[in-house]
């Protein structure tokens, strides 16, 4: 018995194993996606402040859609952890640690201790108990930073962060150059760190869990422990990106905890997708590009046109999944021999 299963099991593993494998392959179009990005960062040198602004909400749309696209948590105080990055790597600046990369780590590590903590209470209950638990942190984050302005600056901001050069080498400019190449790099090596974990067995038990918790839990997969390391992860990404943004601008407000930033966050994956990492990438740079477009064309309403463009994007969207939904119902009538022709048509 045991030498007529043991080559079963080594087939399945080795057969998980390919299939792993195959996951993480490079692909030629995700080549061509980073090429064109590193092109973009040495050809268009008049950009370099909204390239590096589209690098950091890039960076902080991966973080919420490690957490929403792929555990299926939804959150409306993303937020929360973009603010604590962003402060504790202003502050670390401010009193004498200004090294750029150990402020990333720092700030990254604290985001992620933040949501360990808070996933406790985000996890219990539903959704919609989970949007407003996610949305008080935030709240209670920011009217923390505001009432401590002896540290944090309170309504006027905190001033006086200048971070050291990257690497001892680099010194950040007023015309954005080294922040751009700062923020690109990191997203890029955190994208990569990203797509190596979504591809993993852990990404994978992730995906069942969020398509049936209940027949996760029955195969065998810690659902709980599961989701509280996401989260924590989640977190500690959006953290670097608050954390870029201190680094790069050299100022830290209150509007780092805004429910403003935690809903265009959710409006660049709207636009790009969840699930699949580069959905808030393609976002992040299609929703900065439209209200850069915008606010130059119609200062005063660039909202309204960013609405409206969402809106028919949600339109269209949700038609091409009818069509293709209809589309397929209509190939399985076909091979079971139903008619899908309502009553009555010719």
């Amino acid at each position: 018995m045991t030498n007529s299963a043991t080559p079963d099991r080594a087939s399945i593993e080795g057969s998980a194993g390919s299939a792993l494998a195959k996951l993480t392959r490079w692909r030629l179009g995700e080549t061509v996606f980073w090429g064109i990005v590193a092109i973009g960062l040495f050809a268009l040198p008049s950009r370099y402040l909204l390239i590096n602004e589209i690098a950091i909400l890039a960076l902080f749309a991966l973080s919420l859609d490690l957490v929403l696209g792929y555990a299926g948590i939804v959150s409306l105080g993303h937020a929360a952890f973009f603010g604590t990055g962003a402060y504790v790597a202003g502050l670390l600046t401010k009193y004498g640690i200004a090294d750029p990369i150990l402020g990333l780590v720092v700030a990254g590590a604290v985001a992620a201790a933040l949501g360990l903590v808070t996933s406790l209470l985000v996890l219990r209950g539903s959704d919609l108990s989970r949007l407003m638990v996610t949305l008080g942190v935030a709240l209670v984050l920011g009217e923390i930073a505001n009432q401590l302005p002896s540290v944090t600056g309170g309504a006027d901001g905190l001033q006086g962060v200048a971070p050291e050069p990257v690497l001892g080498l680099f010194a950040f400019d007023i015309f954005g150059r080294t922040a751009s190449l700062y923020s690109a790099g990191t997203l890029f090596v955190m994208f990569l760190l990203a797509r190596r974990i979504v591809n993993s067995p852990f990404g994978l038990s992730l995906r069942s869990i969020r398509d049936n918790p209940l027949r996760a839990a029955a195969i065998g997969v810690p659902v709980s422990r599961r989701l509280v390391a996401v989260y924590a992860l989640g977190a500690a990404y959006a953290g670097i990106a608050g954390a870029l943004l201190a680094q790069t601008t050299q100022f830290v407000s209150l509007e780092v905890f805004d429910f403003n930033r935690s809903a265009d966050v959710l409006l660049v994956l709207i636009i790009g997708g969840t699930g699949y990492l580069y959905g808030g990438l393609v976002g992040a740079a299609a929703f900065r590009v439209m209200q850069d477009g915008f606010s130059a064309i119609t200062p005063q309403h660039w909202q309204f046109w960013i609405g409206l463009v969402l809106v028919v994007l949600v339109f269209v969207r949700h038609d091409r999944l009818l069509r293709l939904s209809r589309g397929a119902l209509g190939i399985v009538a076909a091979r079971l021999g139903i008619a899908t022709r309502p009553r009555g048509a010719t």
